[in-house]
């Protein structure tokens, strides 16, 4: 994996983290997806379909698209008191580190009218607070500032063949390659609740890398309509040493399973509408989806191979969207996003360091043709503002009370095209 890592290296131009918008992974892959709520199973429209399904890639002809996203999260937590709380109620601020630069890249080329090879290079999203007043200081321990910094990507080869006219067939090589750090987790560090004390907090940043598979079908089934389907297979990653006594199975962190269908609608010669539905599996990842509730009852630990994760559930994400050719020269994007966050009431405590609990995103784009062949796109993303309250959060091992987590987010994408 080490051609892999230097890759990434190569493809990460610009510092690179975020709090992604479905959870940790991105509202949608592409400047163009972006600005139309995401979708893109079966509407594929540059060299980055493959992120979303690499059928797409058989249609899009021969291209060259590059992007980068700048996003803003606005994060933070609550800690309301109960008697006896050894913490510091009060409100805290996560937003250390304001903004954060996502980029894109995607080539494809027909090597026959029906065969496609290309790649896409995009990040999957990830995860970032910086609390320079950690919440958890008054818990037992937790020095400034506190949190965490997840950053996942994948380099995608893709292969797609359009098997007869209406039809085609797609898939891509996902090479995986993530970092993580954490700080300010003190209190945790011992040997009460972590089965390897010291590889818990404040190690610095530690990699790994893996790989997996994202198939996927794309069918023009009347004039008009176009439906797709996709699948990603669990991406099985390396361990996090650093962290193994973070992260369930030792610092195992694989990514999520995920896979949805879409349908677009051709409703006008200038009108397109889209929709996708999405599963992605948080759950299933024992480091994701683990309840925290053994830690506090004593009956496993962090990092231990059945050991507590962050109590995330699976999710359904909803995505419409809508272009409209305003002229030759202009097309205008709009769409929705909404999911149920994937966060418990019950398991917002550890959720303090990873606060994704954002549902409703509204979007906005469009794409200027400079010249017949290069083009020009933005994408504006708001998720408003979600508070999720806990429920028992706090155990009576740490005094009570509830851990509160709020979530608002702004993204601002810019992309080139060049048709080959």
């Amino acid at each position: 994996m080490k051609l892999l890592r230097l890759a990434a290296a190569a493809a990460l131009f610009a510092p690179l983290a975020a709090q992604a918008t479905t959870g940790y992974f991105q509202h949608g892959y592409g400047i163009k997806a972006k600005g139309m709520g995401g979708v893109g199973i079966a509407l594929p429209q540059d060299a980055l379909a493959a992120a979303t399904n690499p059928a797409g890639m058989a249609w899009v002809g021969n291209r060259l698209d590059a992007g980068i996203d700048w996003f803003a999260p606005d994060r933070g937590a609550e800690i309301t008191a109960a008697n006896g709380v050894p913490g510091r109620p009060g409100s805290y601020d996560a937003n250390g580190r304001k903004g954060f630069l996502i980029p894109e890249f995607g080539y494809n080329r027909m090597l026959n009218p029906n065969l496609a090879l290309g790649v896409s290079v995009y990040g999957n999203g990830g995860m970032n607070t910086t609390y320079n007043n950690n919440p958890f200081g008054g818990f037992y321990g937790g020095f400034n500032p506190g949190g965490v910094d997840l950053i996942q990507m994948f380099i995608a080869p893709t292969l797609a063949w359009k098997f007869s006219e209406n039809h085609s067939v797609g898939v891509s090589l996902n090479l995986a390659y993530q970092q993580f750090g954490a700080q300010g987790l003190e209190g945790f560090d011992n040997a009460i609740f972590s089965s390897s004390p010291g590889n818990v907090t404040n190690r610095g940043r530690d990699d790994s890398s893996g790989w997996g598979l994202r198939l996927g079908w794309t069918g023009r089934v009347t004039p008009n309509v176009t439906l797709g389907a996709t699948y990603q297979t669990k991406t099985r990653m390396g361990r996090f040493e650093k962290y193994q006594g973070l992260f369930a199975e030792q610092g195992d962190f694989d990514i999520p399973e995920n896979y949805g269908v879409g349908i677009a609608l051709k409703a006008t010669p200038k009108l397109t509408l889209a929709a996708d539905l999405q599963r992605i599996n948080y759950g299933d990842v024992k480091a994701v989806g683990n309840p925290t509730d053994c830690l506090f009852a004593f009956t496993c630990q962090l990092g231990a191979s059945n050991g507590a994760g962050f109590g995330w559930r699976n999710t359904t994400v909803y995505k419409l969207g809508v272009a409209y050719e305003w002229s030759p020269q202009l097309t205008l994007r709009g769409g929705f996003v909404t999911l149920r966050q994937p966060i418990p009431a019950s398991q917002t405590f550890i959720n303090i360091v990873a606060p994704g609990v954002v549902e409703e995103h509204l979007t906005l784009g469009l794409t200027w043709q400079l010249s017949r062949d290069t083009e020009l796109s933005l994408a504006y993303m708001h998720a408003f503002e979600k508070k999720v309250s806990g429920a028992g959060s706090i155990p009576p091992l740490f005094g009570g009370g509830e851990a509160n987590l709020r979530m608002k987010q702004n993204a601002l994408g810019i992309a080139f095209g060049w048709r080959m």
